[in-house]
């Protein structure tokens, strides 16, 4: 039996938000004491900490199951089921939370007013705004305020948002406001001032990347894709119903996914972090890159399910086919071809330059997505995956469909008939219209999904063409 871990050590790591190393200590509490629920929520709170949703939500059950409740459970169950998209369920929690008063009151107000502005609950937004209470005195209630503000007098929540990340306030609430003002100030044709905040923003709220590993490991995968043969293959049966993205952030994945999502049949899990968490897992094992072919099946049949159990948890309850809207698929090709095969992958891409710009202009995690601080950094992992991405689907032999976002958008029906095709799946007049999905978006493209498909971010590029030099030609 593995040696029982204190939850108090747990806690104090989680109080440190030194949720890596809380990771194994709760995993390991959890398997000595499968129904210790202060050990279920202990991980969930781990887990949900480093953004690994689908994880934290299967804590969140266990513990609740055995017993766990109170104040502190409710609201972070009200957040993962916020991040996985269950907007109605998170608001039922939250709103008792706001009606009780109390230590937990202010948070949760933040967090009902996040819920009403991502599920595109814009009135309800504002009333709860118009409505007073403790929250509006924080200064973080400066972005609840400006959302308000912004369609009666936009200039004005723009400089409310600009002075609020230009000035002293913590890193990360800097961040949220700054970019919330850049996306305003893009759309509002103020292009210089836009950029000039954004770059304000990475240089001041960055926290660092390893640039350097990222393209590294993408450079050890083209040279065994080019020239070792047998060090790739499939160590589990092949997968049913599974679908992903293979590409950059805001190339479209977005899009693609709610047009596939209007389809019966499939059902969208969102940014799912299973393709990483099978990546990991062969990281652990000690054969990642070179060694997959000698993972243990027992391991890869592991790995296999669990990626399963957490993407059906996700699908929608009737769909077939779960589509993965990851953005870290490209960098786990391998690891899809020998834990995964048969898992179908629509590789897609657009423009650079419009792909750059947005990233540039948009809040990625700035750990995770450390790359997307500069334009060159951005170049550099563009190029890495334009390399590695198509060799490792042909090489690995990986089903898949190359989409290009602009032609997508040009001919969305013969896009999606021959993607449905791929998928096994007939046609649906559904799918062409996105715009009335009605399931919460958490991506960046949240409001954009909102609107029928059109070419109105095609050659966004060239508002910011001042930033481009002649190393983008190739």
């Amino acid at each position: 039996m593995p040696p029982v871990v204190p939850i108090a050590q747990i806690n104090d790591l989680l109080a440190k938000r030194a949720f890596g190393q809380a990771i194994p200590l709760a995993e390991s509490a959890t398997k000595a004491e499968p129904r210790n629920a202060a050990a279920w929520f202990a991980l969930a709170r781990a887990t949900f900490g480093l953004g690994r949703c689908a994880t934290a939500d299967l804590a969140m059950d266990k513990a609740m199951k055995l017993g766990a409740g109170g104040p502190d459970v409710d609201f972070l169950r009200a957040l993962i089921d916020h991040r996985l998209g269950r907007s109605d369920r998170a608001l039922g929690r939250l709103r008792p939370l706001v009606a009780a008063g109390g230590q937990h009151a202010v948070q949760a107000s933040f967090a009902l007013a996040e819920v009403l502005h991502r599920s595109n609950r814009l009135d309800e937004l504002a009333a709860f705004v118009a409505a007073g209470g403790p929250w509006l005195n924080d200064p973080r209630s400066v972005l609840a305020r400006a959302r308000v503000m912004k369609s009666s007098d936009p200039a004005a929540a723009m400089d409310m948002l600009e002075e609020n990340a230009r000035g002293s306030a913590p890193p990360l609430e800097r961040r949220v406001s700054g970019f919330e003002a850049v996306r305003m100030l893009d759309a509002a044709g103020l292009h210089r001032r836009a950029f000039d905040l954004a770059t304000h923003l990475h240089a001041t709220t960055g926290t660092g990347f390893d640039l350097e590993g990222l393209l590294a490991d993408a450079r050890k995968q083209v040279e065994l894709l080019k020239g070792t043969p047998g060090w790739c293959k499939p160590v589990t049966p092949p997968v049913r119903g599974v679908a992903m993205v293979v590409g950059m952030p805001r190339s479209g994945t977005t899009l693609l996914e709610q047009m596939l999502d209007r389809h019966p049949a499939v059902g969208g899990i969102g940014e799912f972090e299973g393709v990483q968490t099978v990546g990991h897992g062969i990281m652990a094992e000690g054969c990642w890159p070179d060694r997959i072919a000698s993972l243990a099946p027992a391991k890869a049949r592991e790995l296999q399910r669990d990626y399963l159990n957490g993407a059906a948890s996700l699908r929608r309850p009737g769909a077939k086919v779960s589509f993965d809207k990851t953005l870290h698929a490209w960098r786990w090709l391998p690891a899809i071809g020998a834990v995964l095969p048969g898992a179908v992958c629509l590789r897609i891409e657009r423009d650079p330059r419009d792909t750059a710009t947005s990233l540039f202009l948009s809040n990625f995690h700035p750990q995770a997505f450390g790359w997307t601080g500069s334009l060159d950094s951005i170049r550099q992992v563009i190029a890495a995956e334009r390399e590695l991405a198509p060799l490792a689907l042909r090489t690995l032999g990986i089903p898949h469909e190359d989409i290009r976002y602009e032609d997508m958008v040009e001919d969305p029906r013969g896009h999606m008939e021959r993607v449905l095709a791929r998928l096994g799946l007939p046609m649906d007049e559904r799918v062409l219209a996105p715009q009335e999905n009605a399931r919460t978006v958490l991506t960046l493209s949240h409001e954009q999904v909102r609107k029928s498909i059109n070419r109105s971010s095609i050659g966004r590029w060239r508002n910011y063409e001042f930033a481009f030099g002649p190393e983008w030609g190739a």
